[in-house]
């Protein structure tokens, strides 16, 4: 039925998928950052990483809490991708605009960071330093 959908919200607006790059370890990075997201009052629904260094985490926050999650994120060494970076800074404008509109509502993000193995951090750092 064409137009059913027409004025009607979707659950969940601000659904995002965001891409970064770390070079901390997964085993590292995966507890930091679920901590850092529980801190600032958010939601871990999942976690998972594999043998290419990938590090998938889906979690849900309460809009008012935007910039700290933004902050963490940042804080946590991750270099996220410039849409990554235009979406959340998007998301924080319109919150704040907004205000106490929607500071309830809940974001999901879906982050997504590809990690790299310690042995070729160090040795691109010993080749750089050489």
């Amino acid at each position: 039925m064409p137009g059913k959908h027409v004025g009607r919200e979707p659950s969940i607006p601000w659904a995002m998928q965001v891409k970064a790059v770390s070079i901390e370890e997964p085993t590292r990075l995966a507890p930091a950052l679920t901590g850092a997201i529980l801190g600032c009052g958010g939601w871990v629904l999942s976690r998972g990483a594999n043998d290419s260094g990938l590090l998938t985490i889906l979690f849900e926050f309460e809009r008012h809490s935007c910039v700290d999650i933004y902050s963490v994120l940042i804080a946590a060494g991750l270099e996220l991708s410039q849409s990554g970076h235009l979406r959340f800074t998007e998301l924080c404008q319109c919150t704040r605009s907004k205000g106490r509109q929607c500071g309830a509502e809940i974001a999901c993000i879906d982050l997504e960071i590809q990690t790299f193995p310690a042995e070729l951090v160090s040795s691109q750092s010993a080749a750089g330093i050489a």
